[in-house]
Order: C-alpha cells, then sequence, then structure tokens
C-alpha cells in the first residue's frame, strides 16, 4: 500500500525539503541528533529519494546502505546518486522483511518509517529486523509525528503543511490525513503510532535507552521568520523525535 501511494510522489518528495518546517526544524533538528557519523556505517530505513543518505554520506559516513518499499522512490535516488556520485547504495526493500546483512551498521536512521504498518506485530517485526542490522552498542535514530499533537491546536498551514485527524484510529495509534502545500499540494493519510506502540515494540527488539527528543527550530529558522512566527509551533509540536541502543 505505502510503496503504491509513494510511487504517485515520487522526484515530487524532494519539494518537502523546502517546506518551512522540514527546513528549519525537521532537517537541522535531526541531523543533529544523529551528531557525528564520521567512519561511521549508516543504514537509512525508509530512505525515500536518499535525502538523509546523501547528506550524512557528505558528513563523513564511510558507508550507507538505504532502502524503501517504493520502487519510484529509489529510482529517484538512484539518479541522484547517478548525477552526484558519492557511493550510496540502494535498494527497493521492505522494513517488515528485511534482509540479513554481511556486516551490520553503527547506526539506523528512520525517517516517518512506521506509518503505513498493519498492525502492532508488524511494526515489533520491522524493530527486531533493524536491531538485528545494528552492532551491539550501535545507535538508533527515529523521526516520527508526534502521538501528542492537538488536532484542534493552531494549525500548521503557515509552515508548509496540513494535519488533521481522519478518525481511523486503531491499536497502532491515530489515523492522520497530512496535506504538504506544494504546488499541487500532496495528501496522503497514514496511521501515526502512539507513545505505547513505539516505546513497547523498541523495547521487545532489544533496544535500551529509549529517549523522546523535542524537535526545536533551528537559529537560522528563527532568524528568518522571527520568534513569534514559530509560536504556534511551539505551542502544539507535529514532530519529534526518538534515539536508543541496540
Amino acid at each position: 500500500m505505502s510503496g503504491q501511494l509513494y510511487d504517485g510522489i515520487g522526484e515530487a518528495f524532494e519539494g518537502f525539503k523546502t517546506l518551512p518546517i522540514i527546513r528549519y526544524a525537521e532537517v537541522p533538528g535531526f541531523l543533529a541528533l544523529v551528531g557525528d557519523v564520521t567512519g561511521k556505517s549508516v543504514l537509512d530505513i525508509a530512505c525515500g529519494t536518499g535525502f538523509y543518505s546523501r547528506e550524512l554520506k557528505r558528513r563523513g559516513a564511510s558507508r550507507v546502505f538505504g532502502f524503501d518499499i517504493s520502487g519510484a522512490m529509489v529510482d529517484a535516488a538512484d539518479a541522484l546518486e547517478k548525477a552526484e556520485p558519492l557511493g550510496i547504495e540502494y535498494e527497493v526493500g521492505d522494513t517488515a522483511t528485511l534482509k540479513v546483512f554481511d556486516q551490520p551498521f553503527d547506526v539506523a536512521v528512520a525517517v516517518q518509517a512506521f506509518n503505513y504498518a498493519s498492525d502492532v506485530a508488524e511494526i515489533e517485526r520491522m524493530m527486531r529486523n533493524i536491531r538485528r542490522s545494528l552492532v551491539a552498542g550501535g545507535a538508533f535514530f527515529l523521526f516520527v509525528q508526534s502521538p501528542a499533537f492537538d488536532f484542534g491546536g493552531p494549525s500548521l498551514e503557515k509552515y508548509g503543511f496540513l494535519c488533521e485527524s481522519t478518525g481511523k484510529d486503531n491499536e497502532i495509534g491515530r489515523g492522520i490525513r497530512l496535506t504538504a502545500l506544494l504546488d499541487p499540494p500532496v495528501s496522503f493519510e497514514a496511521t501515526t503510532p502512539s507513545k505505547e506502540t513505539y516505546e513497547q515494540t523498541l523495547t521487545a527488539a532489544g533496544f535500551t535507552g529509549i529517549e523522546w527528543v523535542p524537535l526545536d527550530v533551528s537559529d537560522a529558522g528563527v532568524e528568518k521568520f522571527g520568534e513569534e512566527y514559530w509560536a504556534d509551533y511551539a505551542a502544539n509540536r507535529p514532530l519529534t523525535m526518538i534515539r536508543c541502543t541496540a
């Protein structure tokens, strides 16, 4: 399902990174959380068009392997790799049936990677496969929709997104409709896992030191738009991060 969904977006997905909330909160915040990857191998889960694969390779990662369930996303990532070769390997793959790697990775990153699972058991399988793919003590960083986001709170429209409830909640978490206000807008539905789902599945897979890390707006974002512009975001944060250890 998610593969077909994202096949329809393809290269337009790169445009997401130009939206204010992505450019001035997600990207700098997540890269700061991941930190120094010099000489480290990185597994990019649900890599999309390879944005973070490329960023982390440029920042000194020794090896980067990215996979995504969407063939169109991987094709777009491959095209970008051919245009600017960085030595990144991409494959079509599903986290729930992830292959066994000969060499485990030092770091794994997952950006919005668990919004299309069919049930909690599938998310647990995904977490176990990721844990198996990391060295002992390896770091796992997740970027996720905030389970605490208030749909009735201030709108995110001026930041480039709409986030609405679909009412299709289930055992995983809450049903949402996310619209990226590009031209034309791109809209899709997802189920965002609850705090309990993340913590339960990560723990079951053997991850320790699970820590929720708030996503702040970068200094550059405050400088460009002013503190007041970001007040609605600060009052009702739609995005958050998690770090833990294999």
